[in-house]
């Protein structure tokens, strides 16, 4: 049995193909993600390719220093999949032929009324004194083994598979041994701050040794703050969970614009659809970007009522008209243009809000110091008038990166306004 003290676990993936770039291990994701609720401390992720001498290493390391390893791939038939050599390897015990194992491969095969071909006979082969985790999904038995009280889990690495194996071998025995102790964990959303100015927020919060764990990460402009409790029951995981994020929300305000999964146009939508308020869209550096998060959302038609791409000079004025003095004498990418193109936007589409993009997305047409590439100017039209943004996006960004962060931008600056809230204050 696993141990009723503090569980900690390594998660090894096996798998040239992952070590190579070629796929992208979700499995340690996942298994992370059904651990950590349980009270178990994923300590390490480590990939390894199919080479038995590292692999086995691997193994050996894990085991010495954590009490749960669990491995996913190289349980297949073919001579490239050799988890199989590499735990006996590092258990110090031999490979033989498993009864109870190669019944399962046997019955797979049967099932689908098929000949079990010589190959998979090599997915029976098990180290001596570990255990065969049943497959109901595929051909490839698991493998158990346990020392004193380290335990080794393998599964094969297709994950519909691994996830069944891992729900019906694994978790019974962990929801046995952890009495009740559990983690709970809440992931809030922000944008328009820096990373930095948000640990300055949240420094007390974020101390070492601390429970709840504060912690904050960053990924294309969103900001992410990461609270992990941990408590005898989920009761009083909860409570320490509740009482943080609640400190943090008092905090950060309106910074935070979600939790969990949200995008900033879910959230969006949320409010414009609560509100009963209409969209249009009037973009040029963004191509359509905007538009399409917008209705990228299901029930997307009870609020956007249609969008523009007007990338062009010409397409701007005969569309949206803007007066053609406006753009010759400050040009398409100003402050001025912006709003007269959002402006524009609500008369034609006589919707509530009208958002407006323009902006050299580059990697060509700036010309700094002045308008460089990253610049954007963001305009939004709503009942009392216009106002406008200037972002500079910077021109380390790729154009991809400049599109993005200015949809987020301006997606943002119209959540804040749905909130009553200017876009300074907001940030």
């Amino acid at each position: 049995m696993i141990p009723s003290t503090a569980v900690d676990a390594v998660i090894i993936s096996c798998g040239t193909e992952l070590v190579t770039g070629q796929c992208v291990d979700t499995n340690s994701a996942w298994l992370s993600a059904q651990l950590t609720p349980l009270g178990v401390k994923v300590v390490e992720h480590v990939t390894v390719g199919d080479n038995v001498t590292h692999l086995a290493s691997a193994i050996r390391r894990a085991l010495d220093g954590a009490s749960m390893v669990i491995l996913t791939g190289g349980l297949g038939p073919t001579l490239d999949d050799v988890a199989r050599e590499a735990i006996a390897a590092a258990v110090g015990e031999p490979l033989e032929e498993n009864s109870e194992a190669l019944a399962q491969v046997r019955a797979f095969f049967d099932r689908w009324q098929r000949p079990m071909p010589e190959s998979n006979r090599r997915q029976a082969m098990i180290p001596r004194g570990c255990e065969v985790i049943a497959n109901p999904r595929g051909t490839a038995p698991g493998i158990r083994y346990s020392r004193d009280d380290r335990h080794l889990y393998a599964f094969p690495g297709i994950p519909a598979e691994m996830r069944a194996m891992f729900n019906a071998a694994v978790l019974p025995r962990l929801h046995a041994v952890t009495g009740g102790a559990t983690t709970e964990s809440a992931r809030l959303l922000c944008f328009g701050i820096s990373e930095a100015k948000l640990g300055e927020f949240l420094a007390d919060l974020m101390q070492r040794g601390r429970n709840p764990s504060v912690g904050t990460t960053a990924s294309q402009a969103v900001l992410s703050v990461r609270v992990l409790s941990e408590g005898g029951s989920a009761e009083e995981a909860r409570r320490l969970l509740q009482a943080d994020v609640a400190e943090v929300r008092r905090r950060l305000g309106t910074t935070i614009f979600g939790e969990g999964d949200d995008t900033l146009e879910c959230v969006v939508a949320r409010l414009l659809v609560e509100h009963g308020e209409t969209i249009a869209t009037a973009e040029s550096c963004t191509g359509g970007l905007l538009s399409k998060r917008l209705t990228d959302i299901p029930g997307s038609s009870a609020y956007f009522l249609r969008g523009y791409v007007t990338y062009a000079d010409a397409a701007k004025v005969d569309l949206l008209a803007v007066p053609a003095d406006l753009v010759s004498k400050h040009g398409a990418v100003s402050e001025h243009v912006a709003g007269a193109m959002a402006l524009g936007c609500q008369r034609a589409a006589g919707s509530d809000y009208a958002i407006s993009t323009t902006g050299i997305a580059g990697p060509t047409g700036g010309s700094p110091p002045e308008k460089p590439i990253g610049l954007v100017y963001i305009g939004l039209a709503h009942s009392t008038g216009v106002e406008t943004l200037r972002v500079l996006c910077g021109d380390h960004l790729t154009r991809d990166e400049i599109r993005d962060r200015s949809c987020k931008t301006a997606l943002n600056l119209l959540r804040l306004r749905l909130l009553g809230v200017g876009s300074a204050e907001g940030r």
